[in-house]
This record gives C-alpha cells, structure tokens and sequence, in this order.
C-alpha cells in the first residue's frame, strides 16, 4: 500500500510538472505574439491536441499557431478527422454567448433593413427566392457551402462579406472589375489576397459592423426572407426546407387568419 501511495505521488507530481510546463509555454507564446504584434489584442493561448501547435484567440477570432514559429499563423477551425468533430465550434458558440447572450436565441431579422448596396448578388434562374449570406472568403465551410447553393434554383444571393481574418482578399474581390467572378475564384482558390493591395471604396468595415449588430459570429451564417439565421455549412436540401419555411411564413403573413 506505501509504495502504491508513493507511486501516486510520483504520478501527481508529474502531471503537475506538465502542467506546470503547458502552462509556463502558453504564457511565453501570449507574451512573445504580444510583443511581436502590439496591434493585436491577443486574449488567450492554450495547448491543442497536436504536439507545439497552440490555440490563439482574439476577441471573436481564433488562430492557431507552432510556438516553434510564432510568425505564422492558420485561420479556421481545428477538426478531429477520426471523431470528425469540430473542436473549435463550441468554444466559438460559447465566445459568441457570452458576448452577445441574445445571439443565443437567434431571434429573427428585418431582412427588409440589410443594406443590400454592401453585397455582392448573383442570381439563379429568376431569383424570386432569397439569400441573405455572410461569409469570408478564407473560410473552408463558406467554400464548400458554394457548391451546395450552386444546386439550388430560382435563386438570389446577396454575399455581405466579413473580413474576419484579414482585408487583403475581401479587397482584391470587391476591387475587382467584375466582383462575382472574383469571389467565385477566390472559394475555387484560383485568387488570393497575394501583389499590390486593392484600393477603392469598400463596405468591409460596415460589414463587419452589421455582422456584430446582428450577432453573427462565424461564417458561414444564411438569413432567409423570414429573418431566420443558420449558421455554419449545411446542405443544399437543408437549405431548401428553410426556403420552403420562409416562403410559408411570408404566406401567412399576408394571408393572416381569421
């Protein structure tokens, strides 16, 4: 019994010890990425799953970065393949709760007060059914949601993009002669942010001020006609029954019943 309570011990200590050293390596990653970059307000740095890569967060944003080489960083989310579980989305949900506990109950929007000036449209077939989109173009699920709304017919979209990452690429696609061709390209990875910065009038910093109002925390997040949100990739038949629920509540509305 003594040597198995000395073992425990041991053990105890050990863990401590790890702990101790986790720890003591995150407070000098926070410190170093404070110092490097004094113009970005880093919150905290914590451990992840894989060995020197280290959860960084930013206000609402995350990055994740090797305390081997602080000067990189990978925007998005981290993934466990074998669980095929999100890691990073409930921390983000718990983030976008805490800052804005009526993002919670994702109360429905007046669609009608969206300043659609600020987004980029594009139409399929005639349109009479309607998108409201907030997306980034660095992030994976806002691409891969591309090709499930490319199946959905009589479409509009109107893409309010967030620059929740950086501008670079946002302002290369809004700069463009033809917006919709360079956003397309951009998602299919055919153009980055990359040569001499975008320069011309841009709505960036008012989207990102819409996105916060409304409580939209991630990319991507879908407002349909009836005000109601969805956040995150879903799929193209999902999407439809969401299109289906607008165009019955939009009925109703007009056709109240006695």
């Amino acid at each position: 019994m003594k040597t198995l309570t000395k073992l425990n011990l041991v053990a105890l200590a050990c863990a401590a010890a790890l702990g101790a050293q986790a720890s003591t390596t995150e407070l000098k990653l926070l410190a170093t990425l404070k110092q490097a970059y004094p113009g970005t307000a880093f919150d905290t740095v914590t451990a992840t799953p894989i060995p020197h890569v280290f959860e960084v967060w930013m206000g609402d944003n995350v990055g994740f970065v090797a305390d081997t080489r602080p000067d990189y960083m990978i925007f998005g989310r981290l993934v466990d393949l074998r669980a095929m579980r999100d890691l990073t989305a409930p921390k983000l949900q718990k983030r976008a709760g805490a800052a804005s506990p009526s993002a919670q109950t994702a109360a429905p929007i007046d669609v009608l007060q969206l300043p659609l000036a600020d987004a980029i449209t594009s139409t399929q077939g005639k349109g009479e059914r309607v998108i409201y989109l907030f997306t980034d173009p660095h992030c994976l699920y806002c691409r891969q949601l591309e090709p499930e709304l490319a199946k959905i017919l009589n479409l509009r979209i109107y893409n309010f993009m967030v620059p929740f990452q950086d501008q670079a690429l946002p302002l290369r696609i809004w700069c463009a002669t033809d917006r919709l061709a360079a956003w397309r390209s951009a998602v299919s990875g055919t153009l980055d942010g990359q040569g001499a910065p975008a320069q011309c009038a841009h709505p960036l910093d008012r989207n990102l001020a819409l996105a916060s109002k409304l409580g939209v925390q991630g990319t991507p997040t879908l407002f349909f006609a009836d005000g109601a949100r969805e956040t995150g990739f879903i799929s193209a038949s999902e999407i439809e029954a969401h299109l289906a629920q607008a165009a019955s509540s939009h009925h109703a509305s007009k056709n109240p019943k006695e």
